[in-house]
């Protein structure tokens, strides 16, 4: 792949202004493709298309088996081409290719499946009163705007993408810039696999005024699903809220993840390092904050510390690595100066901290797994999101300390708890303000269950009966039945 258009209408289509950017392969800063540049001309054209789509083509129209039928076409393809678009994945976006091929590129077609059945096989309501009958119909919104991170690109793209088209809305996908290739290749298997044209379009480029403004602030659009930072998304809140568009916005996360003595290290060292290690640290239900009970601090850390010490850095290509690159040189740097920031805030570096420049990864923007002690929760690099491989360790001495640190932050996307105890893991389950609660576990997800986050980490929630309360307006009807 050597060049990356928009889908519009189902026509692939270079910038309005003909403008292009590149990505690039973080591992080595090789390029990988140029990149058609979105321009707001181009917004309000995928929009134009998307509302053709929607008002008079037959998506919308179609029965829910219907449109199951062209969605488990569209994930027979990405099954048929998972290799592929696994390796699209790592070279874009430096994810190791474990995690791609095995994790990540099947989530996308099973997102793509539980969607497509979930809307035959919902519950509705129906409500008999004498002589009058009342129900709930769920028509689809309309046009969606979906804008995508670039941390886990196809697969949160999908978690978008299949609910809006499955609830028969179109849509319009603007992936990050910094990973456009599998957005890219993904639309041109859902036309092979008999999507209609208008139904899902692709733009790339840039937020602001940019490619991504119409799609927050034109009237035309019903619905905004968005992921990404606390920032963007209040600027998105802003923009969308002159046309009242509901957004539904999964944001930024500084999790803890609570560790009490009486857990088994067996399963909370190996769960820890995963937690904060895995996708090369940039995983927003990342467990940053590890909360230690103090009278095991001293084994905790020292398996902890050993544990990441042994995890393989380097090409993500390469399967035995469990780390790759950061995405971006400017993002290297924002992680490095927490790492900075942290030690002048009293932190101790126990392991990691510098960027790793010898030979073999000199072109590319490695950082190691990185763990920092001493530091209490009022510290800046203890309650902001970093977004990388850095860890830091924080003790406590009973239940209610732990859940009170744990619930001050900003954020309340996920928490991670470590525990023989069930009474307590009830208890703090129900008192943790949080999104998702994991028990002797993580990142383990039924698409069943509401997912979001609390305070700077979000608004609303999908999947589920969640994504159809999102995608659809419910309608209520009541008659009156004659004898």
């Amino acid at each position: 792949m050597t060049e990356v258009l928009h889908l519009i209408g189902g026509e692939w289509r270079p910038a309005f202004d003909g403008a292009t950017f590149e990505t690039r392969d973080p591992h080595d800063n090789s390029l990988l493709a140029t990149v058609a540049r979105g321009t707001a001309e181009d917004g309000v054209a995928a929009i134009s298309a998307a509302r053709h789509a929607f008002d008079e083509g037959p998506w919308p129209r179609l029965s829910p088996k219907e449109r199951a039928k062209i969605l488990h076409a569209v994930a027979d393809k990405v099954d048929e081409h998972r290799e592929e678009l696994a390796l699209l994945e790592t070279r874009d976006g430096g994810k190791g290719i474990n995690q791609s091929l095995h994790a990540e590129i099947p989530r996308v077609a099973h997102n793509l499946r539980f969607f497509a059945d979930y809307v035959s096989m919902a519950a509705n309501e129906a409500y008999p009163d004498g002589d009058l009958l009342s129900y709930v119909l769920y028509p689809p919104a309309g046009v969606v705007s979906a804008i995508s991170p670039w941390n886990a690109p196809l697969m949160l793209a999908t978690w978008k993408i299949a609910p809006a088209l499955a609830f028969g809305n179109t849509a319009i996908l603007k992936p990050a810039p910094q990973t456009p290739l599998t957005a890219h290749r993904f639309a041109e298997l859902a036309l092979e696999a008999g999507l209609p044209e208008g139904v899902l379009n692709v733009v790339h480029g840039f937020g602001g005024e940019a490619v991504a403004g119409p799609l927050t602030s034109d009237p035309r659009v019903d619905r905004i699903t968005f992921t990404g930072s606390s920032a963007t998304g209040v600027r998105i809140l802003q923009s969308a809220a002159v046309n009242h568009t509901p957004v539904s916005a999964e944001m930024g996360g500084k999790s803890a993840n609570i560790v009490f003595a009486d857990a088994d290290l067996d399963v909370a060292v190996p769960m820890s390092i995963r937690a904060i290690f895995a996708g090369n640290g940039q995983v927003c239900l990342a467990g940053s904050r590890l909360l230690v009970q103090n009278s095991i601090m001293d084994e905790f850390l020292e398996r902890f510390v050993a544990e990441a010490e042994k995890l393989a850095v380097g090409d993500p290509k390469d399967a035995s690595n469990f780390l790759g690159p950061l995405i971006e040189q400017r993002h290297l740097e924002k992680v490095h100066s927490y790492v900075e920031l942290a030690q002048e805030e009293g932190g101790k570096v126990v392991t990691g901290g510098e960027r790793l420049t010898d030979a073999a990864r000199a072109q590319g923007f490695y950082y190691p797994p990185t763990i920092i002690t001493g530091l209490t929760n009022s510290a800046r690099a203890a309650r902001e999101e970093i977004f990388g491989p850095v860890e830091t360790v924080l003790g406590f001495d009973t239940e209610e300390e732990a859940l009170r640190i744990a619930n001050d932050s900003p954020y309340g996307l996920a928490g991670m708890l470590f525990t023989e105890n069930l009474n307590r893991a009830h208890r703090m389950a129900a008192r943790w303000r949080a999104g998702t609660v994991w028990i002797n576990t993580f990142f383990e997800r039924d698409l069943r269950l509401p997912f979001g986050g609390e305070g700077s980490s979000g608004l609303g929630r999908e999947g589920g009966q969640y994504s159809r309360d999102f995608f659809t307006e419910p309608r209520a009807v009541t008659i009156r039945l004659r004898g």
